[in-house]
C-alpha cells in the first residue's frame, strides 16, 4: 500500500472480491496517533499501532456486565495482577445481589493476595454532587484489606478521568487473561437489564427518569494480546510521577485523611497472552494538553480517539450508527456533516437519551443548547437522512442511554467510554477500542459501503443486537435467514417506522395494544435566542470545554 508507514500493517483482512484490505485504511497508524511518547505502539516487536488475534465480545447492559466480572474476579488467586480505573465507584454497589458489593469483592480478591491497584478519579466537591466521597471510602476499603487505590486529579481545571477499564491477569494460566472496557462505570444505577427497570441502588438523575433510572450501557470483554495494550493504558497512568494533585487545597485533605499518594512499584508486565480470534484491536484515548507539567507518556495530550473516528468517517458511504450519552458539540458533529454533505446515499441513526440527566433551570439549559445546534447542523447536511431517537422500556419510562457506541458500514466498530463531544475528544481522560473482524458477514448486502472493505462479522452483529432490542426483534432462527436489518436503508426505514407508530401510540392516548418497540422520535425543546445566548458560553465553559492546545483550536483540527 502506498505510504505505508514503518511498522504498520496492512495484512489480516481480505476484501470481499479477495483483495487484501490494508488496516491503514480503517486505522491510525503510529504515526497518526500523533504522540510519539506513548509506549503503546513500540510494545510490540513491529511496533504495530494495533494487535490482530483478539476475541472481543460485547457485554450490552449492566447487570451482564456485572455478572461476569463477579465470577472473573473471584476466580482469581494470589498472585494473580488486577487492575482498574474508574470515573466514579461506589464501594456498596452490589455486582449480583447481597455479599457482591463492589468493595467486599475487591476487598476479598485483596485479602486472597490478588495484587489489587486501582486509579478513581477525585472528583470535584460533594456539593456539586459528584463523587468525591464514594471514591475516597472505595480507596480506604481496599486498602485496608491490602490493595492499593489512588484517587487521581491529574487532569485540566474542571476535568475527569473518565476511563472505565479492569484488566485481570493471571501468571501460569494467560488463558483466563481479560480486559474490559467501556462506558460502564463500577457505581449506582448501573447494574440494569434488558427489561431496563433500573438499578434497585440508584442514584438520582433528571426527575423524568423517575427513582430508579432505566439505564443502557455497553461494556467489552477483551481476550488476546489486546489484553496487553489495555494494561500498558493503565501503568502509564500508573506510574506517572507527576503528584495526583497539584490543588494545594487537595493537599491539605489528602494529609488530614492520610491517603496513599504515592504509587507502589507493580509487577513487571507479563508477555501478552496468545492470538485466540479474528478482532483487531486498536486502542484509541483522549489525553487533554495539561497546562504547566503534562503526562510524561501525552506532553502535548493524545486525541487519538478523535483522529480515529475522522479517519474512519472519510470512509462511511452507507450507514454510520451512534449510540451516544451526549451528541452535542457543534465542532465535532461537523465531521459527520461533512461525509453526509460529500455522500448522498449515507444515512445516520443515532441513539441518545430522551432528557439531559441534569434538569435544573440553570443546567437544563446548558446542557440543552450544545445538542440543539448540533442535531440542526447534522439535519441540514443530511437532507432527510439523518434520524435521531431515545429509549422508553415498556412501561413508558425514558432510558437513559450512557452508551458510548458507533458502527460505520458494518466494518468499523468504536465502543468506549468517550462521547461525541469536545470534552471527551480532547479534555478528559477516555479510552475507547475500534475492532475490525477479519471475518466477513455473508448475508446481504456483503459490501454496504461499496468500497470493497464487504461487513465484518464483529461490527454487523454489534449493530444488530443494539437494534434488536430497541425493536423488539427476534434473532432469526436461521443462520441464513433473510434479515431486513442488515440492509442500511431498510434498517434505517425500520427504524422510523417502529419510532413512528409508538409516538402515534403515545399521541392517540395509548389506546389499544402498545406497539412493540421502544424507540421514541427525539424532538428537541425549543430554546429562545436570548437562553440559547446566556446558555452557549456557560455550555463551553462548564459543559463541553476544549482541552486542546490553541494552535489546533484555531483550526478545528485534532
Amino acid at each position: 500500500m502506498s505510504g505505508r508507514e514503518p511498522g504498520s500493517r496492512t495484512d489480516g483482512i481480505e476484501r470481499a472480491e479477495g483483495h487484501a484490505v490494508g488496516l491503514t485504511d480503517w486505522l491510525l497508524t503510529s504515526g497518526e496517533r500523533g504522540n510519539p511518547a506513548t509506549r503503546l505502539d513500540r510494545r510490540r516487536p513491529d511496533r504495530a499501532a494495533w494487535s490482530d488475534g483478539n476475541h472481543v465480545r460485547p457485554l450490552v447492559h449492566g447487570a451482564t456486565y456485572f455478572g461476569e466480572l463477579l465470577a472473573a474476579i473471584r476466580s482469581q488467586r494470589a498472585g494473580d495482577l488486577l487492575l482498574f480505573t474508574d470515573w466514579r465507584g461506589d464501594p456498596d454497589e452490589r455486582l449480583a445481589g447481597h455479599g457482591t458489593e463492589i468493595g467486599t469483592v475487591l476487598s476479598e480478591a485483596a485479602q486472597r493476595g490478588v495484587i489489587v491497584k486501582g486509579l478513581v478519579w477525585r472528583s470535584h466537591l460533594d456539593r456539586f454532587q459528584f463523587s468525591e466521597t464514594e471514591n475516597r471510602h472505595l480507596g480506604e476499603e481496599i486498602e485496608a484489606a491490602g490493595g492499593e487505590c489512588l484517587l487521581d486529579m491529574r487532569v485540566r481545571p474542571g476535568g475527569s478521568h473518565h476511563q472505565k477499564l479492569v484488566v485481570l491477569r493471571h501468571p501460569g494460566r494467560p488463558e483466563l487473561d481479560v480486559a474490559y472496557v467501556g462506558g460502564t462505570d463500577l457505581c449506582r444505577n448501573r447494574n440494569d437489564d434488558a427489561a431496563h427497570r433500573g438499578d434497585p441502588q440508584a442514584q438520582p438523575i433528571s426527575a423524568a427518569y423517575g427513582p430508579h433510572p432505566p439505564w443502557h450501557d455497553i461494556q467489552l470483554a477483551l481476550r488476546g494480546p489486546a489484553v496487553g495494550d489495555i494494561e500498558a493504558c493503565f501503568r502509564e497512568r500508573w506510574d506517572d510521577p507527576a503528584p495526583l494533585s497539584r490543588s494545594p487545597v487537595t493537599r491539605l485533605r489528602e494529609r488530614a485523611h492520610r491517603e496513599d499518594i504515592h504509587a507502589d512499584p507493580l509487577p513487571p508486565q507479563l508477555p501478552d497472552p496468545r492470538p485466540c480470534g479474528t478482532h483487531t484491536v486498536q486502542v484509541l484515548r483522549t489525553y487533554p494538553n495539561r497546562l504547566l507539567r503534562g503526562y510524561d507518556f501525552a506532553p502535548d495530550g493524545e486525541r487519538s480517539i478523535a483522529r480515529g473516528y475522522l479517519k474512519a468517517l472519510r470512509r462511511a458511504r452507507a450507514l454510520i450508527y451512534l449510540e451516544d450519552q451526549y451528541l452535542w458539540s457543534p465542532h465535532v458533529v461537523k465531521f459527520f456533516a461533512e461525509a453526509l454533505a460529500a455522500n448522498p446515499g449515507l444515512r445516520l441513526v443515532a441513539v441518545i437519551p430522551s432528557f439531559p440527566e441534569q434538569d435544573g433551570r440553570i443546567t437544563l439549559p446548558m446542557n440543552l443548547v450544545g445538542r440543539i445546534t448540533a442535531l440542526e447542523k447534522l439535519r441540514r447536511a443530511g437532507e432527510g437522512r439523518v434520524a435521531v431517537y431515545g429509549l422508553e422500556n415498556h412501561a413508558g419510562t425514558p432510558v437513559y442511554v450512557h452508551a458510548k457506541v458507533c458502527v460505520i458500514d458494518d466494518v468499523w466498530a468504536s465502543v468506549g467510554s468517550d462521547n461525541i463531544n469536545l470534552r471527551s475528544w480532547t479534555h478528559d481522560s477516555e479510552l475507547d477500542c475500534a475492532v475490525l473482524d477479519a471475518s466477513t458477514d455473508p448475508r446481504e448486502p456483503r459490501d454496504p459501503g461499496g468500497l470493497g472493505d464487504g461487513a465484518r462479522s464483529y461490527a454487523r452483529n454489534l449493530r444488530l443486537e443494539l437494534s434488536r432490542e430497541h425493536l423488539d426483534r427476534q434473532e432469526p432462527e436461521a443462520s441464513d435467514a433473510p434479515d431486513v436489518l442488515c440492509d442500511p436503508v431498510s434498517a434505517f426505514d425500520t427504524f422510523a417506522a417502529s419510532a413512528a407508530a409508538l409516538d402515534s401510540w403515545h399521541d392517540s392516548g395509548r389506546v389499544g395494544p402498545r406497539p412493540p418497540g421502544r424507540l421514541r422520535t427525539y424532538r428537541p425543546p425549543d430554546l429562545s435566542q436570548p437562553a440559547k445566548a446566556l446558555s452557549m458560553p456557560l455550555y463551553r465553559l462548564f459543559v463541553d470545554p476544549d482541552g486542546r492546545p490553541f494552535r489546533l483550536r484555531r483550526h478545528n483540527s485534532y
